[in-house]
């Protein structure tokens, strides 16, 4: 933990202690959902006697003064969903709501809303967001951890941020989109932030903002910006990491993906024919070492598939060392994280006892 971190948790030292949690297969939400769970503590996992700590690396916040720098473009910055409200985290509440769901730790990021801003501002909204955020997890630092924002826009700028994140204010990683306005960060442009992360040891959580070329075809009924677009975004962003070389010009890049990576675990052996059916798409000048699939169990993916036998199927795909909770919280897409994991088929106690907790305790080098 960085030097300012640690004077942080100091001060904060009374909220310490907040470190029970755990889960059952009792619901932690009114049935019909979108409410929020009572103040029930879920009994701890035990799983071959052994406490399994939950991770949930797929959460969310915001913090007002943030979005008051953006101005006139701040309108909108909040989400139109249930959950809203408490992107603002009270403490307090955040934890009873981790309580009910059986998670003992969420790892924090914020969507980012400040691409299109002019350098200046970009910086101050990044560095005020990597602030809160750093103070808000010293405050219960058994509870909370975070991804910090990034101004990707301008990667020279997000270098010197990501240092800072993980140097000074002892973060987990960073938080990026699914491309940057449509920009894919595969390109060389980026390579310089991919670089300084696979150099710190930083996750970068790819979270995506919809896909959007295809925003007028998302127009009207059933949020398919939301439920196409995100997935579609991150799907795009694997993909192009994969066949642009990313993962063999820097092998030790952590790169989480939201959503379970998108639609890329369902149909990801069509990767395997592109370039035999058709060479003439493909660039000669690249020749990955590797089958495209093969670079998918050096992924990570969040467990947020909805369906056990959707994750039992990402599990066969990516193998299970690669996956962990997202849940997307406070937005209420999953809520029972817990029982999800439990309940899927085909895994064993190991991979369940690694899949709620384990796995992210090792990725992002967490200390619960």
């Amino acid at each position: 933990m960085g030097q300012y971190l640690n004077s942080l948790k100091k001060s904060a030292s009374g909220l310490g202690g907040l470190i029970f949690c755990g889960c059952c297969m009792k619901p932690a939400v009114p049935e019909g959902g979108g409410g929020k769970p009572g103040p029930y503590k879920r009994p701890p996992v035990i799983i071959n006697g052994k406490q399994a700590k939950t991770v949930d690396i797929h959460t969310h916040c915001l913090f007002q003064e943030s979005i008051d720098l953006m101005g006139e473009n701040g309108k909108g910055i909040v989400p139109p969903v249930k959950g809203a409200q408490e992107h603002f985290i009270v403490i307090e509440e955040r934890i009873k709501d981790m309580d009910a769901m059986g998670i003992d730790m969420e790892i924090l990021s914020i969507n980012p809303y400040w691409y299109k801003a002019d350098r200046d501002l970009a910086e101050k909204v990044c560095a005020l967001n990597n602030q809160k955020l750093a103070e808000l997890c010293a405050m219960a630092p058994t509870r909370f951890g975070a991804f910090a924002s990034l101004a990707m826009q301008y990667p020279d700028m997000a270098v010197k941020q990501l240092e800072e994140a993980m140097t000074k204010f002892g973060l987990q990683g960073a938080a990026i989109g699914g491309s940057v306005l449509g920009d894919d960060f595969c390109h060389p442009k980026y390579h310089p932030v991919l670089a300084k992360a696979e150099e710190l040891g930083a996750t970068l959580f790819i979270h995506p903002q919809s896909t959007p070329q295809l925003e007028s075809r998302f127009k009207g009924n059933g949020w398919l910006a939301n439920t196409i677009g995100n997935p579609l975004d991150t799907t795009i962003a694997l993909e192009k990491l994969i066949y642009e070389g990313i993962f063999d010009k820097f092998p030790k890049l952590k790169i989480l993906a939201a959503h379970g990576g998108g639609f890329l675990g369902s149909y990801a052996p069509r990767m395997n024919r592109s370039c035999f059916i058709s060479p003439s798409n493909c660039n000669p000048e690249i020749k990955l070492k590797k089958l495209p699939t093969e670079y998918l169990n050096q992924i990570y993916f969040d467990t947020l598939v909805f369906t056990g036998e959707a994750l039992r199927h990402l599990a066969a795909q990516v193998g299970p060392s690669q996956l962990m909770i997202g849940t997307d919280w406070p937005i209420p897409w999953e809520e029972d994280p817990v029982g999800h994991i439990m309940n899927t088929p085909e895994l064993t106690d190991e991979d369940r006892y690694n899949i709620l907790g384990a796995n992210a305790v090792k990725l992002l080098n967490l200390k619960i």
